[in-house]
C-alpha cells in the first residue's frame, strides 16, 4: 500500500493513498479526529482479544475493525433503491469504485502510526 501524507496550510493534514485505497486517505483526513488516533490504535491492539468488531461510524465513511482487516465503506453504498431510483430517467448509476477499501493489519498499523507521527501536535 502506497502512502504520502501532506502539511497543507489551507487544509491541514491530508493523506494520500493509492487508487485502490483511496478511501482509507479520506477517512484519515476527514473522518478520524487527530486526538482520537492514540486511543484508537490501543483499541487496535486490544482487538484480538474482543468477541465483537469495532464500528466507527463517520459523517461519510464507516469504519469496521476485525481481527484480520480493516475495512471503510462510503455510507452511499446503503442508499436504498428507492433514493437513487430518481436518477435513473438520467441514466445515472453509482459508481462503487472508490467506495469501499481493505487493508490488513500489517499495512495499515504501521501507517496509522506514521499518521499519528505525521499529525502530532508539537
Amino acid at each position: 500500500m502506497e502512502y504520502q501524507f501532506i502539511r497543507d496550510p489551507l487544509s491541514g493534514f491530508r493523506a494520500r493513498l493509492n487508487d485502490e485505497h483511496a478511501l482509507i486517505g479520506r477517512w484519515l483526513s476527514e473522518e478520524l479526529a487527530h486526538e482520537r488516533i492514540v486511543s484508537l490504535l490501543t483499541q487496535l491492539e486490544n482487538l484480538p482479544n474482543q468477541k465483537e468488531e469495532l464500528v466507527l461510524a463517520g459523517k461519510e465513511i464507516r469504519a469496521t475493525f476485525t481481527p484480520q482487516e480493516a475495512l471503510f465503506e462510503s455510507h452511499a453504498l446503503f442508499h436504498e433503491s428507492d433514493d437513487i431510483a430518481q436518477y435513473q430517467e438520467d441514466a445515472l448509476a453509482l459508481d462503487e469504485s472508490g467506495m469501499m477499501a481493505v487493508c490488513g493489519y500489517e499495512d495499515f498499523l504501521p501507517m496509522l502510526i506514521e499518521w499519528a507521527e505525521f499529525t502530532k501536535v508539537k
